[in-house]
């Protein structure tokens, strides 16, 4: 089974004011002058992005690379609320995207959604409640959020062919910026929720896994932990991870949060991706983490073997963030990128080597 996972895609702010908006009595002057700041801070750095654009545009040069590929299954975070509540939370920092704009999601086909995060219940649980119903409405499945605690820990289901499956769970952890009351409870819409990971809750989460996995079953278990910025992996995160590897039952760790690409591992045979680093943001023009090159972002593309789960092969597409549009690295850029995960890989025993402009191959 080949996948497409990436980390956090964040169509927010100033990427309402390049897609087509309708006029709608929930847009207001307010929030228009405050996605258009980001848009003007963009331009300042690389010039007029382009207005009216379609729902591909965001995408760029990664609906090329997807429709060769051809993966049987696409995944990312989506680290926004698609919702037009005006029910913000006071937390500085609050996103979401119109859903008149649900097509730039649905343009790249995507299979399901991660929206364990820190941003999903910006505007509050009518907020979470409208993106869920919107998400779903659109044919996307979602994990880690949902009406219940129940809802929220249920994994997504992705049909497979000859009658496998693809189970996707997904979790966010108070160190990521999730607050404990966006929990949530059997009364409560929410999200699937740690305080911290260990390896009693990994425990926790593989006899639910083993409940639902048929012989033939994939699992991805995508968790948003971590701080935005820098390398460090908490040794709690190893633990919880390589505990759920260890009970045969999931087979590739999601790990996202950072806002750059983190360190690569292979544990007994299956992928575990650290931190996958921002994919599609708003972010650019904004400076004050230049040394993290925080505008280069991966498509991950492992090959997964279906009888046992473990890697294949793991192909990395290195994109460049420019225009508010996702694009094809330079060499350079590459090379760059190459060189910070062999440096953060290492202890893990993964290397990664340039096989094109724009791309890597990793061995192990």
């Amino acid at each position: 089974m080949k996948l497409f996972l990436c980390g956090d895609v964040m169509t927010g702010r100033g990427i309402d004011q390049i897609l087509p908006y309708p006029t709608h009595p929930a847009i207001h002057e307010p929030y228009a002058r405050s996605a258009l700041d980001y848009v003007h801070l963009a331009e300042r750095v690389n010039g007029p992005i382009p207005r009216r654009v379609g729902p591909r545009y965001i995408w760029g040069d990664a609906l090329s690379v997807l429709e060769q590929a051809q993966p049987d299954a696409r995944i990312v975070n989506l680290e926004t609320a698609v919702t037009s509540s005006e029910e913000w939370l006071p937390k500085g920092i609050n996103y979401r995207m119109h859903p008149f704009n649900i097509p730039c999601l649905t343009a790249a086909r995507l299979d399901c959604c991660v929206l364990a995060n820190n941003h999903v219940l910006d505007w509050g649980e009518r907020g979470l409640i409208e993106t869920l119903e919107t998400l779903h409405a659109a044919g996307l499945r979602t994990a880690g959020a949902g009406m219940n605690r129940t809802a929220a820990e249920a994994p997504a289901i992705v049909p497979q062919r000859e009658g496998r499956r693809l189970l996707v769970y997904a979790l966010g952890t108070s160190d990521s910026g999730i607050a404990n009351d966006w929990a949530a409870t059997a009364e409560r819409p929410g999200l699937a929720w740690l305080a911290r990971p260990s390896i009693e809750q990994a425990e926790k989460l593989g006899a639910r896994v083993r409940l639902m996995k048929h012989a033939g079953d994939l699992v991805v278990v995508s968790v948003h932990w971590g701080a935005n910025w820098g390398y460090e992996i908490d040794r709690s995160e190893v633990a919880f991870a390589h505990a759920l590897i260890d009970a045969g039952n999931v087979d590739l760790l999601h790990g996202h949060s950072s806002h750059h690409p983190k360190a690569i591992e292979v544990y007994r045979g299956k992928l575990v991706l650290w931190g996958c680093g921002d994919f599609i943001n708003d972010y650019e023009g904004i400076g004050g983490h230049e040394r993290f090159r925080p505008d280069l972002g991966v498509m991950y593309l492992p090959t997964i073997d279906n009888s046992s789960g473990d890697l294949a092969e793991l192909e990395l597409v290195i994109t460049r963030r420019e225009k508010f549009q996702v694009r094809l690295a330079r060499a350079p850029d590459t090379r760059w990128l190459r060189s910070v995960l062999n440096r953060e890989s290492a202890r893990f025993g993964v290397t990664a080597k340039v096989s094109a402009e724009s791309r890597l191959t990793l061995q192990w």
